[in-house]
């Protein structure tokens, strides 16, 4: 391996890296709303008011509980989906930098090799 080709595999592994720092922070925000909603529909269901007070940005707005309870529903639908898929994406740079990685350690073992057998060599010599 070149020494730009081990600069490449540098470059790669660390956009990787960013990569997969993105995709966690991003799932770990999912997860957190996910409870937060999970959280809303239990209280929901406990209530036994008819209209409760839905949150829009900075006001709260007056609706009625069936209708708050079933957006909650949809939106932790969604929000499952999203985190299946940042799953996926997550395990996936996961697997590449694991090749980039085992590669990485070939060609040092390799170099290592080979620059052991050189000193050998003209050691015998």
């Amino acid at each position: 391996m070149t020494q730009e080709d081990k600069k490449i595999n540098e470059n790669k592994i660390n956009e990787y890296r960013q990569h997969l720092f993105h995709i966690t922070n991003q799932r770990q925000q999912l997860q957190i709303q996910q409870n937060i909603l999970e959280t809303t529909i239990k209280e929901l269901e406990e209530c036994k008011e008819k209209k409760v007070y839905k949150g829009i940005g900075n006001i709260f707005i007056l609706s009625d509980k069936d209708e708050v309870l079933k957006n909650t529903k949809e939106m932790i639908e969604t929000t499952t989906l999203k985190l299946k898929t940042l799953e996926k994406q997550e395990s996936e740079i996961i697997k590449k930098l694991n090749e980039l990685g085992r590669k990485t350690e070939e060609t040092k073992e390799k170099t290592s090799t080979k620059k052991n057998d050189d000193e050998i060599d003209a050691a015998i010599a």
